[in-house]
């Protein structure tokens, strides 16, 4: 029995022709081949799998060999192709930097270099994989790779390109390779399944690249497997069952079920694909990548834009013209906030639900709005609407605004007795004579009127236009004990004489409830009336002001009460003194505590120390 030979070594490039997808790159070789002008450092980068080490390997064995063709091709028959082939050349030498990352291997790579080839024009040094060097291996590789034998040529190769060293960049000749397209790589499978005597639909190559994402390694392993699963006949259905694939025709389903508002069904659907054992995450992705297809699928000029096989394109043209942009898009943003939050999510069949019960009613969500408690259609305009703002009426004590007055000259005047509590049965009260002052605090009791009047059930007989009852007598008959009527007090004016008055009765307070020191400073402070509404408090030290910040809620309430003025606050002030004698226990922080514990104490650190103890500060 023959040793079987993977496909991805069995059908690697052999010249520049035969490399897949990267035409760009194999021609400027070949043509600084034929020319003669080649660098002396070449750096390959790209991701894995589209044929970086390929393209080093034929360069090396190129650059060698004796009888080059027209199209700057190896010519594979003279003996320093034949013992490249064979892999015994002595001018072409690779290193893994992986394995080899130090200084010692670098050296000793130099070292190598001062030899000249035995055979051939050149000495070719491939470093696969030199982003894994280390920062002192670079360092001494740099020197060298600057200015080489002319008989040396150095090719890296990397997938990380930005973990290099800025100086090994500016060394070498960069040629970034692309990620092979679908196209490609059906095209080259197709090849590989001619040669081998293998059955296989279209669609299933087309999921084999569309599930290798521009790697032809990948692509050429998947194959081999699937070859092995279906014994030789790929079939869109076993390929589809093999690589773990959602089918879009799930994805189709779906969307007609979302679209249709039928969340019963497409939860139904949701719980089928679950017990095939695909994981949340893995539909939130298929469908974030359906809804993308279906977006593109929008303009024929972006059509070509479509990951997907050719099986699938005209069903994605027809529905895409069927879904308004507006819904995929917020589908799209909704999916993929579904798609970062779904690790943190702890119940993750919950999460992925709530997408779909989310998407079911997206279209209701973009087509209506709320206006007046109902839902309406949104409007179209043609124009541009500035942002509407409404107007919020200030309450001053001396301006009146037109709806403040509107409600004071309906309002009959009340009496000043507070009125707590009527009867159904009970007369109107008759307004007084003279007019209300227009002030603050009358606009205040009409807003508190209107408000209770605006909160009570509405079921109610509203009252006839005309009447001659003022508004007290209406709200009396109508609600009977539910009105509360309160006296407004008007605000006392800010005096010292009055504030000092408040202030003791306050400290007399703090004594009572046994806070001595905060009653000493409030003895202590001086108050001085700055405004109307704002006076401020002197106190001899720093701790003093910290008593009264304590108390500083408890004062306002106070102060407010006593004033009726809400309105009044007040700062504190520290008057220039001499140095406060600040007690040794408030001024050392906790770790100046615990050295001076331990000074005055050394069994104290004794006993850290035997038991091997840490403090926290």
């Amino acid at each position: 029995m023959d040793n079987f030979v993977v496909s991805a070594r069995k059908y690697r490039p052999q010249n520049f022709n035969t490399v897949v997808g990267q035409a760009p790159i194999t021609t400027t070789l070949k043509n600084a081949i034929l020319n003669n002008h080649l660098a002396h450092a070449f750096l390959f980068c790209g991701p894995r799998g589209v044929g970086k080490t390929t393209c080093a390997r034929i360069l090396a064995k190129t650059i060698n060999c004796t009888s080059i063709t027209k199209e700057g091709e190896a010519c594979n028959t003279c003996e320093s192709c034949v013992s490249f082939e064979k892999g015994a050349s002595l001018n072409i030498h690779e290193l893994d930097a992986a394995s080899n990352n130090s200084v010692d291997d670098i050296r000793t790579l130099v070292e190598q270099v001062r030899f000249a080839p035995q055979a051939g024009k050149y000495k070719v040094y491939i470093v696969d994989e030199v982003h894994m060097l280390s920062t002192s291996a670079f360092n001494a590789f740099l020197k060298t790779l600057e200015e080489p034998p002319p008989y040396a040529i150095f090719i890296l190769a990397t997938t990380e390109k930005h973990k290099i060293l800025s100086t090994i960049l500016s060394r070498c000749q960069i040629f970034d390779f692309r990620r092979i397209t679908s196209n490609d790589t059906v095209t080259h499978l197709e090849e590989i399944i001619g040669k081998e005597n293998i059955k296989a639909e279209k669609n299933a190559l087309q999921l084999i690249a569309q599930k290798s994402e521009g790697c032809m390694r990948d692509a050429l392993s998947i194959l081999d497997k699937i070859v092995s699963f279906s014994n030789g006949a790929l079939t869109y259905e076993n390929t589809l069952e093999h690589l773990n694939i959602l089918d879009e025709a799930y994805f189709f389903k779906l969307l007609d079920h979302l679209t249709k508002q039928d969340l019963t069904q497409a939860m139904l659907l949701y719980d089928e694909i679950n017990q095939k054992g695909f994981e949340g995450d893995m539909v939130l992705y298929g469908l974030a990548s359906f809804i993308r297809n279906l977006l593109v699928c929008k303009d024929p000029a972006s059509a070509k834009l479509l990951e997907s096989i050719e099986g699938w394109r005209e069903q994605y043209i027809s529905v895409a013209k069927e879904i308004s942009t507006p819904y995929l898009v917020s589908a799209l943003n909704l999916l993929n906030e579904a798609e970062i939050q779904f690790k943190m999510a702890r119940n993750k069949r919950l999460h992925v639900e709530m997408a779909i019960i989310k998407l079911n009613f997206l279209q209701q969500a973009i087509e209506l709005s709320m206006e007046d408690s109902q839902v309406v259609k949104k409007k179209l305009v043609d124009s541009h609407y500035p942002i509407r703002l409404k107007k919020i009426i200030p309450l001053s004590n001396s301006v009146v605004t037109k709806e403040a007055k509107l409600i004071i000259e309906q309002q009959p005047v009340v009496s000043k007795a507070a009125v707590t509590k009527t009867s159904q049965a009970a007369e109107p009260i008759k307004a007084a004579s003279e007019p209300i002052k227009a002030t603050a605090d009358p606009i205040t009791a009409a807003a508190q009127l209107s408000t209770k009047e605006n909160s009570v059930p509405t079921n109610t007989t509203p009252t006839e236009k005309g009447s001659n009852k003022n508004l007290l007598a209406v709200l009396q008959n109508k609600y009977g004990e539910k009105y509360k009527i309160e006296e407004v007090i008007d605000s006392i004016p800010l005096t010292i004489e009055d504030l000092k008055k408040c202030w003791d009765d306050f400290t007399l307070t703090l004594e009572t409830a046994l806070k001595h020191s905060a009653a000493s400073t409030f003895k202590l402070a001086q108050l001085d009336i700055e405004n109307e509404t704002h006076f401020t408090i002197t106190v001899p030290a720093l701790t003093a002001q910290k008593f009264v910040e304590q108390e500083r809620m408890n004062v306002l309430e106070r102060v407010w009460e006593h004033f009726h003025n809400r309105a009044i606050q007040f700062s504190i002030l520290v008057a220039a003194s001499e140095k406060e004698d600040v007690p040794l226990h408030l001024s050392l922080n906790s770790k100046q505590k615990y050295e001076r514990i331990a000074a005055m104490y050394p069994l104290v650190q004794e006993l850290k120390t035997r038991l091997n103890l840490e403090i926290y500060y």
